[in-house]
């Protein structure tokens, strides 16, 4: 896995295969995942767009994540840098979420994120609202121990706690001399250079699109999550790989070119 809460760099790769938010669908993700076992080979790329989190099967989730990465890494060829995985608005959430003791007015930021994904989340490792919310009350010494609960039941899931540190905030492929793809998300904001970009990576969608012209040096920009529920956007500039996954919809996934142009579609 990668290092850091940065941009993953693809290099060159023969076709990304990128996922689409699986959040709550884990199910969906063995569909997908079976499709792209058969076809995935050297040279290409495993791309999730975040939003694994977010579900009562969150945990699951995860598990398979990294399951379908050991079986991918024991053909041969592989490596480990062929698997990224991007930090949605769901991981930002858990992440602060475990940080509640530091917020400014902890109940109502608590409640906000129970509200948004986090209380699934919550479940999904063993963890309890009620608890937490109750600790905001109590102060900063009980939302810590509160946390550090949270912490020892993500560590009881093998690999985690490594999944959590590696979340990257967007991914690009180098220039193949027309330019280079990016992959984030949710959004990005036009008026901003890509290393501005911040948490416009998640909360930024309606400057997504805007995306009418080439932003920076990329021929197309991918996102896996709108948070608008449109669904399905696969022409022009701004690509949406979002099929509503949960709202009636279906999970996808699509093998990406280097030149941006979608080699196949996978639905769930």
């Amino acid at each position: 896995m990668n290092n850091g809460d940065t941009i993953a760099h693809l290099g060159r790769p023969r076709r990304i295969w990128a996922v689409s938010a699986c959040q709550g669908a884990a199910e969906r993700l063995d569909r997908i995942h079976l499709t792209i076992a058969r076809h995935f080979t050297a040279g290409d790329r495993l791309l999730y767009f975040g939003n694994c989190l977010g579900g009562t099967d969150s945990a699951a989730i995860i598990d398979r994540l990294l399951a379908f990465r050991t079986y991918l890494l024991s053909a041969p060829g592989m490596m480990p840098t062929d698997f990224i995985y991007l930090r949605g608005v769901q991981e930002e959430i858990w992440s602060r979420l475990l940080l509640i003791q530091f917020a400014p007015n902890p109940q109502e930021v608590l409640r906000w994120m129970l509200d948004r994904g986090g209380a699934a989340t919550l479940e999904a490792y063993g963890g309890s609202a009620k608890y937490g919310l109750a600790a905001t009350r109590e102060g900063a010494m009980a939302m810590t121990r509160w946390t550090n609960e949270l912490r020892d039941a993500i560590r009881r899931h093998p690999g985690h706690d490594k999944y959590m540190s590696v979340l990257q905030r967007a991914a690009l492929t180098d220039d193949v001399g027309s330019g280079s793809l990016l992959f984030v998300h949710a959004g990005v904001e036009p008026a901003r250079p890509l290393e501005k970009q911040g948490d416009a990576f998640w909360w930024g969608a309606g400057g997504f699109a805007r995306l009418t012209t080439p932003f920076e040096r990329f021929t197309r920009i991918f996102r896996g999550s709108d948070p608008s529920g449109r669904g399905l956007e696969l022409d022009g500039y701004g690509v949406t790989l979002d099929g509503r996954n949960g709202n009636g919809g279906a999970l996808i996934a699509a093998a990406i070119m280097p030149d941006g142009h979608i080699a196949d579609l996978i639905e769930a």
